[in-house]
């Protein structure tokens, strides 16, 4: 890792945990840090991944163990129940045992490359589990925008229902002393109903919403803080890509798998080489009731191997494995393709989205405006019902579609440091305990060669949601104006 990522990494790390603690509600609010926390911790995804890379770092022993010694015992206990007719003197019973081991001294090179293979999928297995992380943490960031979105646009309708219900009370009123007519109150009475559904909907969004960050999160949503500012965002996406290039896992993984692929070919030209080991041997006979002598034997020696025709098998092999290279060389490029298009989509939806809260806080500050002086001009009798249900409406969409790009900007804008490959566990400072790391149990069992040197009967790390309690739509009062 190099020291300009280490730098950034701090950077960011130390920006989120002061934005996040000076946003933090001293009422156990969850912070957006906390709930990375939380999945990092139990999210089943993560878990899983993990488990699957300390599988990969298994590879490494099997493939060494191949260069080992091994040693073989057989016992055998012979009951001669027939005994042959031109053989008198044959023991009723015997007992024999023997030992044989063979070390291999030369296999050509396959043993070497197969661990440099595997070596290098660890690799690449690791930098997969970053990218695992920052999908992972994506995820956890739009369900959290998700609710907080979903909850203000609840509240805004609310409100909006609240406005609509004291406007018909009012033309109903109005219509008893004869100041509108018949047509104003069902206009205010069809603006009331549609609102009405335009709320259910809102509200089945928020519970699907809040569903979803269970699913991810493990626990369910609770007085959710506003996020904190996003650090280290690139100016331009000529930065972000360069950024991406050097420090994007995919792309990492994709290069590890490619030189992983070329040590398997060196493994399969191996098989049209000679191989050559030693081996000794001892074994012992006992006719235990007979007269006849224990017989012992022991034996050292070598076997030189020389391949002379296989069949073709080992040419297929190698043509098959310097296909499967040239197929890693073309994911790579796929890769760096498609991780310089995310990397500039994510950076142009982040600018847009930008750009749209500038103008729709514009229009949410002028449809107000509109509102307030359509009320005053209807209350002087130049403006009628109709025109004050209109404005209503269009200040409620304003407002909603602030809402909605305040959270389009931050996803994208995390979206953007994830392309880059600034969204893993040690760029977010999560502080809630100590950070996995996959290299610990790489350490710790690429040089095992005990036979039954197991590791403990594995147990489920993921939280289960199933006594989770159903969610509800309720929001608080200041719902609207978290985001």
């Amino acid at each position: 890792m190099t020291a300009k990522r280490l730098s950034f990494r701090r950077t960011t790390a130390t920006a989120l945990l002061l934005l996040t603690s000076g946003l933090a509600n001293p009422a156990m609010a969850e912070t957006l840090q906390g709930a990375l926390a939380k999945a990092y911790a139990s999210n089943p995804t993560l878990t899983g991944a993990r488990a699957g890379q300390r599988a990969t770092d298994e590879n490494v022993p099997i493939q060494k163990a191949s260069g080992r010694p091994s040693v073989q015992s057989q016992a055998q206990f012979q009951e001669l129940v027939v005994r042959p007719s031109n053989s008198f003197l044959a023991p009723h019973r015997s007992a024999s045992a023997s030992v044989s081991i063979d070390v291999p001294i030369y296999q050509g090179g396959a043993v070497r490359d197969g661990v440099k293979a595997a070596k290098t999928r660890v690799e690449a297995g690791q930098a997969n589990l970053r990218g695992t992380e920052a999908s992972i943490f994506s995820q956890v960031v739009g369900a959290y925008m998700d609710v907080i979105r979903d909850s203000a646009i609840v509240s805004l309708n609310l409100a909006n229902i609240n406005v609509l219900n004291t406007n018909l009370q009012a033309s109903n009123d109005r219509f008893e002393v004869g100041d509108l007519t018949r047509t104003d109150v069902a206009q205010s009475q069809s603006r009331l109903a549609l609102a009405q559904s335009d709320l259910q909907n809102a509200q089945a969004n928020l519970i699907a919403s809040r569903e979803n960050y269970i699913a991810l999160v493990g626990e369910a949503p609770d007085n959710l803080e506003a996020p904190p500012i996003l650090p280290g965002l690139p100016e331009t996406p000529e930065a972000a890509v360069q950024v991406a290039l050097a420090d994007n896992p995919d792309i990492l993984s994709a290069q590890k798998a490619r030189e992983a692929a070329r040590y398997d070919v060196k493994v399969a030209k191996a098989g049209s080489l000679p191989t050559l080991s030693g081996f000794t041997q001892g074994s012992y006979t006992d006719y235990m009731d007979s007269d006849i002598a224990a017989n012992k034997q022991a034996a050292v020696g070598a076997t030189l191997a020389i391949p002379l025709y296989q069949g073709g098998r080992p040419a297929a092999q190698v043509r098959q494995r310097q296909a499967q290279e040239s197929q890693a060389m073309e994911q790579q490029i796929e890769v760096e393709r498609g991780v310089i298009a995310q990397t500039r989509s994510a950076f142009a939806s982040w600018q847009a989205s930008l750009n749209a809260i500038e103008s729709n806080q514009k229009a949410v500050d002028a449809s107000g405006l509109s509102l307030e002086g359509v009320r005053a001009e209807n209350s002087v009798g130049s403006r009628t019902i109709l025109d004050i249900l209109d404005a209503e409406q269009e200040a409620l969409r304003a407002r909603v579609q602030l809402v909605t790009v305040r959270r389009n900007a931050y996803v994208a804008g995390f979206s953007l440091l994830a392309a880059m490959g600034h969204a893993q566990a040690d760029d977010l400072g999560l502080e809630s305990g100590t950070l996995y790391d996959p290299t610990v149990n790489y350490g710790r069992v690429k040089g095992k060669w005990f036979d039954w040197d197991y590791d403990a009967a594995p147990m489920p790390l993921a939280t289960r949601t199933v006594d989770t309690l159903p969610q509800n739509a309720n929001v608080s009062p200041d719902a609207a104006q978290r985001p």
